[in-house]
């Protein structure tokens, strides 16, 4: 079975809001079977609207459509519907009181406007919005659905939840299912030269799909067939393929992030951690503590932007900068060795750079930092070049620094 996701309102064209709902509906619809064929954003207008209605019906089983059901003049999705399905406009009392209900617990006073939320389209079939004022309608043609619903997302996400997906689940009689494998340190086109044969043997019903961002690569694994069970037993088995030829790679899964699993590693291990930078900013500090319960093992961080900071605070010998530069292998590792001692913890994560855009040298250009990770696992430090982009090089430092140390955590004994 397949579906159509159409959002509606010129806010979205403008750029003004960001479509958040079609991606979350895609991904509720794909959890129960039913694969998504394509998502639209059209402007506030009734031909537009009923426009893509028509031609979404003849691709999909199931239509889904957010926004326009406001009291305002702009707002004609329930205009649009009547045109398409050749009705009327009539008054819902269930609708009503729904909303009458809500005026009174918010202690505003209701206008005719209001009220007119309570008029749906006479061949629809009404759905509660028990967080706002405009009900969602289901609509049938031809043995297809329609489903329209408001366009702010908890009330959206309740409709869909409690309304929607029980009335559509059961529809499909296939199932869909993913599993997102994260991983750091490599590249897209290597990765997929180090796996092509994986990839080529690949029974015809599971595909895997590149999804690559700043710093680390998604592999996402999907299946589809009548058998559930079935499904995630073959899903498991290539994933477990997938951990025996990259191993080095895979630090993750589905919506894990890098400071989360360095996070629980500390943890686990009880050791604690400050980290030392220069071009991040305090970025890897902010990427730790977002992560509820940090405290537990990160200390703190000096930004050491300037060198008399790196000198000053964290002991960074002056010769070392004059002889290596801020940007060397002995200066981030004295900012490594200085952090430890500053905030006596077990561990450390030091970084300095040129993040760019300018800076750069034919020695050393933008892009290029050094990150030195102290443990009780032992000590590494490396060079890497990233790129041009300063808010890139700056995601790609600091997940770097958190894949070194997590690597170094995972080792089993600790350096003599």
């Amino acid at each position: 079975m397949q579906a159509e996701i159409i959002t509606i309102g010129d806010e979205l064209l403008i750029g003004q809001v960001i479509d958040s709902n079609s991606a979350w509906i895609a991904e509720q619809l794909n959890m129960t079977g039913i694969r998504v064929v394509q998502i639209s954003s059209i402007s506030d207008n009734r031909d537009q609207i009923t426009k893509t209605l028509g031609e979404a019906l003849q691709r999909a089983d199931i239509v889904l459509t957010t926004g326009g059901l406001g009291p305002t003049k702009d707002d004609i999705t329930k205009a649009a519907l009547c045109d398409f399905f050749e009705t009327r406009l009539v008054f819902h009392q269930e609708s009503f009181d729904n909303i009458e209900r809500i005026f009174v617990a918010r202690g505003y006073p209701m206008t005719d406007l209001n009220r007119a939320q309570a008029e749906v389209p006479e061949c629809c079939t009404p759905m509660a919005n028990r967080y706002g004022t405009a009900p969602g309608m289901l609509f049938e043609k031809e043995g297809r659905l329609v489903i329209s619903m408001p366009g702010v997302p908890f009330e959206m996400k309740s409709l869909m939840q409690e309304q929607v997906i029980p009335r559509i689940r059961g529809l499909s009689h296939s199932s869909i299912l993913h599993r997102t494998l994260l991983t750091h340190g490599v590249g897209e086109s290597f990765l997929a030269a180090r796996i092509e044969d994986f990839e080529d043997a690949l029974p015809v019903h599971i595909k895997l799909a590149y999804l690559p961002q700043p710093g680390m690569v998604r592999l996402r694994l999907t299946a589809s067939g009548p058998d559930f069970a079935e499904l995630k037993q073959e899903l498991e088995k290539q994933a477990d393929e997938l951990y025996r030829l990259i191993p080095e790679y895979i630090f993750g899964e589905n919506d894990d992030t890098l400071e989360e699993i360095t996070g629980k590693l500390l943890r686990e291990k009880n050791f604690t951690l400050a980290t030392a930078e220069s071009c991040t900013g305090g970025y890897i500090a902010h990427l730790l503590t977002s992560v509820p319960g940090s405290s537990e093992y990160f200390k703190g961080s000096v930004v050491a932007y300037a060198n008399e900071i790196k000198e000053n605070i964290l002991g960074v010998s002056a010769l070392t900068i004059q002889k290596y530069g801020a940007v060397s292998q002995e200066t981030v590792f004295e900012m490594a060795a200085g952090i430890i001692r500053h905030f006596n913890t077990n561990c450390a994560i030091a970084v300095s750079g040129i993040a760019g855009p300018d800076g750069g040298t034919p020695e050393k250009p933008v892009g290029t930092t050094w990150i030195s990770v102290l443990s009780p696992m032992g000590a590494e430090t490396r060079m890497f070049t990233f790129g041009e982009h300063r808010g890139r090089n700056i995601r790609r430092a600091a997940l770097a620094g958190l894949d070194m140390l997590r690597k170094q955590l995972m080792t089993q004994n600790s350096a003599s």
